[in-house]
């Protein structure tokens, strides 16, 4: 089965322009400061790699893997550390890069988990935020795209690992997948 696109949602160069003005607004707030911007793999990659050369100030980059799907089109609620930060953050602003924020649940437990290990201040840049599915409130400072509810792929969010590749946020037709 070949996996279709119903429709893109946010063109490339959309996608650039945002990114390009969260940078700005980063390095504009962070001035004479060097955060640590964390990227939440997998889905984030493509966004923290275009964030970072928008930012004009000194920063460092660290990656966590945080599971809370496992395949499927839903989050299920549980999440695990797969990878955790190398360097201590205590005393350091930390920047959450991550794809898309859908239920709040993966990003509420990572905020707390920063806050506990002492970091100064803990901000969230996400691409997308997916506000209807909302099920814990986070706070959420850098926000590219309000989206509505509707399973999305490319620019780093896959199905089942695919179309992670696509350089625009689209749509997947997802009546085919109950079908099958």
């Amino acid at each position: 089965m070949a996996l279709k696109i119903k429709k893109i949602l946010i063109s490339e160069e959309q996608l650039e322009a945002k990114i390009k003005e969260l940078g700005k607004q980063i390095s504009e707030e962070y001035a004479g400061r060097r955060p640590i911007l964390v990227g939440l793999l997998k889905g984030s990659v493509p966004f923290m790699a275009r964030l970072i050369t928008s930012i004009d100030c000194e920063l460092e980059t660290q990656y966590m893997a945080i599971s809370s799907y496992e395949g499927g089109i839903t989050s299920l609620g549980k999440i695990r550390i797969i990878k955790d930060l190398d360097v201590p953050i205590e005393g350091r602003d930390i920047i959450i890069v991550e794809d898309i924020v859908d239920t709040g649940l993966t990003l509420d437990t990572i905020i707390r988990l920063l806050k506990s290990r002492l970091a100064r201040s803990v901000e969230v840049a996400c691409l997308l935020d997916k506000r209807t599915k909302r099920v814990k409130d986070v706070d959420i400072k850098y926000i590219g795209f309000d989206i509505p509810d509707e399973f999305v792929v490319g620019f780093g969010l896959d199905y089942n690992e695919l179309l992670r590749n696509l350089p625009y946020v689209g749509v997947l037709d997802t009546e085919e997948l109950k079908e099958a």
